[in-house]
């Protein structure tokens, strides 16, 4: 009742609307009461023989606003009635909105009936935090991953990226992520997603345990660009209301890039100009909007973030790869040619980052990793004469050291799709392996 009423009171006495005086492509053009229209009010066009269509204003030109639409214009025409919404898109989520999948609109679209609304209204286009009233990262986050948790450890509240190119076994990893992080609750994100996956995502990889304590936000490739955008916003946004709850959240996103291809879209339909492979200016504004929402709140709860970027052409410096890398507190990064090789997750631990790893992990487990990491490299550095057969053994006794850790250390950062390794499981994997290969090397030694 209370969420009716706050509704009813923020309906407008007056009804303001213009007119369709064009339509080019997707663009919609529309003259009427300029004083009323803003850059993001919401407009509804009222077509022949078909369901209002929602629209949002993305620009102005001369005395026209300039409007994309949430739906397809089929049977919009000339003269249409373009009724201006007075209040912004806010949603109303309670914690009867979990187990449910639902659209950008935060419509229910899993066939289990209507979803129930909150008390509470909030806005899809908040700001984050104030960076004072913040609190810090809380302790190392159990993601159920070997490698990450060992090697790029992510704590409660941190924004983490996961950079992988197509067919690199991404989304594998994501739904390994989100059937094993340890957390209160799971919002998310399908932003631009291919229609057959998700239900796949939903019965296979989340099943009736992980569903429960998620809210899936889907909106597939075929939507519209401001469908695929308001899909990435409403993620966000929910994520927020249970970290308001004082719960620890986690907000997995899939993926980045798509959103920033739909910011893309919008801001070329409404004119801007194509910068860095035709991306607009407001690209790289939205970007860090959306990302420095997630992570610590101001009370007790936390959002920590686990977004995906599609790496287009294996460029990780192509231009929305770098810029989430300089917004994230850290990066994971999948490589094609460890994925070819057979081992997955196909991920590349000596180029992945956590920034916060250094300060969470216990001072007697860091030297373990630090140690790893050193034999990694160095078996990288010499990996392509090891395999040509040009190095020969003896030559150099860091070397040898790495290719005797080389397979135990392989299988170490190998897993299944089904496997899970907690946080001190992994970190003791690591520790019997370093110890146990060092306690043969001196028995060896020690006979010579």
């Amino acid at each position: 009742m209370k969420a009716l009423i706050s509704e009813i009171e923020a309906l407008s006495a007056v009804e303001y609307y213009g007119r369709v005086v064009g339509v080019q492509g997707l663009l919609v053009e529309i003259a009427g009461p300029m004083q009323v229209m803003g850059i993001g009010s919401r407009v509804t066009v009222h077509g022949r023989g078909r369901d209002p269509v929602p629209c949002e204003i993305v620009g102005f030109r001369g005395d026209r606003a300039l409007c994309l639409p949430f739906a397809d214009l089929e049977g919009v025409h000339m003269g249409c009635k373009a009724v201006v919404e007075q209040s912004e898109m806010r949603v109303s989520p309670c914690d009867a909105w979990l187990g449910r999948v639902v659209n950008a609109m935060g419509e229910p679209i899993d066939g289990k009936g209507p979803i129930v609304n909150g008390e509470m209204s909030y806005s899809l286009r908040s700001a984050p935090p104030a960076a004072h009233a913040r609190g810090r990262v809380g302790p190392p986050m159990d993601l159920g991953v070997r490698a990450l948790n060992t090697f790029v450890t992510c704590c409660k509240g941190q924004r983490l990226g996961i950079f992988a190119g197509s067919g690199v076994g991404k989304s594998v990893l994501f739904s390994m992520l989100a059937r094993n992080t340890q957390c209160d609750v799971s919002v998310i994100g399908l932003i631009g997603e291919r229609g057959r996956e998700v239900q796949e995502f939903i019965q296979d990889d989340l099943a009736e345990a992980g569903l429960k304590r998620s809210i899936v936000v889907v909106s597939t490739s075929d939507e519209p660009a401001l469908m695929r955008r308001q899909a990435a916003y409403l993620t966000m946004t929910l994520s927020e209301y249970f970290r308001d709850q004082g719960k620890d959240v986690l907000c997995l996103m899939d993926s980045i890039t798509r959103f920033a291809m739909s910011q893309r879209e919008i801001g070329l339909s409404g004119g801007e100009p194509p910068t860095s492979k035709g991306y607009t200016p407001t690209v790289f504004s939205e970007l860090p909007k959306l990302l420095e929402r997630a992570g610590p709140g101001v009370g007790e709860g936390s959002i920590t973030g686990l977004f995906t970027v599609l790496v287009e052409g294996d460029d990780h410096n192509e231009p929305v790869s770098d810029a989430v890398r300089g917004i994230l507190d850290g990066h994971v990064v999948m490589e094609r040619a460890i994925a070819e090789r057979g081992r997955f997750p196909a991920i590349n631990v000596l180029k992945s980052v956590s920034r916060t790893m250094p300060r969470c992990v216990d001072p007697q487990t860091f030297p373990y990793v630090l140690r790893a990491r050193e034999l990694l490299s160095t078996y990288d550095d010499m990996e392509e004469l090891i395999r040509l057969g040009a190095y020969r053994p003896g030559s150099d006794a860091k070397v040898d050291e790495a290719m005797r850790y080389q397979p135990m250390l392989e299988e170490f950062l190998s897993q299944t799709k089904d496997d899970v390794t907690s946080l001190e499981e992994g970190y003791a994997e690591l520790a019997r392996i370093l110890d146990s290969e060092s306690e043969t090397v001196d028995e060896y030694k020690g006979l010579e």
